[in-house]
Parts: C-alpha cells; structure tokens; sequence
C-alpha cells in the first residue's frame, strides 16, 4: 500500500523524515480501518528507500489516539490474538517498529489509551506535550492490554511503576509520564511538532548503516520478548468471556467512545461498577 492509499494517516516525506498524522474523526480511534491504515503505514516506511525516520502525530489536538475500538474488541473471536504460545498478530505488526533499522518517534499530544499508548510504546522514543493523558484502561473493562502494553511497558518503567498503571488505570500526565520514563521527555505543547521535527531530521541525517548498527545493538540489551507476548495474547485471549463482552457494551452505553465521555473515563467506570455491584 503507497501512502496516497492510507485513508487515516496522511503521510508527507521530507529530509528523510516520513511524518506520519493521524486524521481520523471523531478522535483518533483504533478501529478496524485504522488497522488497515497501520498495516499499510509500517509496510510503506519499511519500503520508503526516501525515509529514515517515522514521526507519528495527530492532527488533533486532544486524541493521538484514543485507543482500540470496544466494539471491535467486543466482537472479535477470542483466537484473533493467534496461536497459543506465540505473538498475536498486532505484537509481530507493532513490533516490526523495533526491529527495522529505521527510527520511529511518537509525538504525544493529547489522549494516548489503552491501544493508542501501546502504538506509542512500540515506537523507539516518545515525546509528550505537557497536556498528553497516557493510559491502560483494559482491566477497568475485564481485559488487559493486548497489543504489547504489558510488556514495553514493564520495561520502560520497571514492575511496580507497570502494575500501578495497568491496575489503576488511571491518566498520566505528560510530566509525570516523562518522569518515570513511559515517555523519553515531555514539552511545551506548541514545542511538540518543533521539537520532535529536528529531532527526526537530526536522525535521518546521520550514516544509514551507522543508525542501523546502533539499533541493532541497542536491541539485542533487551530479553525475549516474544515469550512475554506469547503470555500476554495467552491471557488476553482468556479475558473475552461473555460477562466481559457485556462489560464493554455497558461502557459504550455508559457514553465511552464519544467526544465528551472520553475527556474523563472515571465518571463511566464508576457507573459500571455500581452497576455490577447491584447484581443480577
């Protein structure tokens, strides 16, 4: 897929830099034609001979992404997170950020959720405007994280930090995130574009085959990772039941997955577990 064919992403090339914004109403959700638009997105810049670094941004203001579509998750089968024992699908789409030898940087500004802080987390480095909210908000739903969130996470920010997060599920702010290293460091919101601009540019102007051997290195002081997505897409899997499929219908009654509802999940978290203390 060439760039002119992504419907959610526009893509302009220039100085080695693909920038990469995501336009899609009403708030930048992941839904299954954002997925699409990915796909296409990561293929393209693997093949772009013209880029050496991916920046993804978001024409609004208030969302990078909001996070994956809950009635997308609601409706899938719980065997779309692939093969026992191995990476999902979206792990082996995401994680090919890491791998290549090119650079991907995340421009946060506004909410990055659940799916949308997980894209972010797969890129090599993350900058956040000061009003950026990250967050993992699946286990308020009955799932977890299914598209890498348990496991970059846990190694950007250490155990504890993770758990918190994941558990509580609660936003964290652009300083704080910066802080604890969930992102590399966090700005002014009208330095974002500036400042992650000449960061790319700085990038793709250094030696191809330098910047791809000091990837590589940098790579190989992680651990294996797809043993920690095997477990991870294991006990995603284990989280669609049919309460859980239900849970998530009540949180797109409750007023998720709009404009307004989204500025603050807390309010329709809240109603859903008041709800489900009443009982049957």
């Amino acid at each position: 897929m060439a760039y002119e064919e992504l419907s959610a992403i526009s893509v302009e090339v220039e100085r080695g830099v693909a920038w990469a914004t995501i336009d899609h109403p009403p708030m930048n959700l992941w839904d299954r034609a954002f997925t699409g638009d990915l796909v296409g997105l990561i293929g393209g810049f693997e093949r772009d001979d013209a880029s050496r670094v991916l920046v993804l941004a978001s024409a609004d203001p208030e969302f990078f992404i909001a996070h994956a579509d809950v009635q997308m998750i609601r409706d899938m089968p719980a065997d779309v997170q692939g093969t026992p024992g191995a990476p999902a699908p979206v792990n082996v789409l995401l994680e090919r950020l890491r791998i290549m030898p090119k650079v991907s940087i995340a421009a946060i500004g506004g909410i990055a959720r659940g799916g949308g802080s997980e894209i972010a987390l797969a890129c090599d480095m993350r900058i956040a405007a000061r009003s950026a909210r990250l967050n993992q908000p699946e286990v308020a739903l009955g799932i977890i994280p299914g598209a890498g969130g348990t496991q970059r996470l846990t190694r950007l920010v250490g155990r504890a930090r993770a758990l918190e997060i994941i558990l509580g599920c609660a936003d964290v702010s652009g300083e704080e995130a910066a802080a604890i290293g969930y992102v590399n460091r966090v700005v002014d919101d009208d330095q974002l574009v500036p400042v992650a601009r000449a960061l790319a540019e700085r990038i793709a102007a250094q030696p191809v085959a330098a910047v791809a051997a000091a990837k590589s290195a940098v790579n190989a002081a992680g651990t294996d990772v797809d043993a920690g997505f095997a477990v991870e897409a294991e006990a995603f899997r284990g989280t669609l039941t049919d309460d859980v499929r239900q849970r998530m219908q009540r949180f797109l009654d409750a007023g998720g997955q709009t404009r307004v509802g989204e500025q603050d999940l807390d309010p329709l978290f809240a109603q859903m577990a008041e709800f489900e203390a009443k009982g049957p």
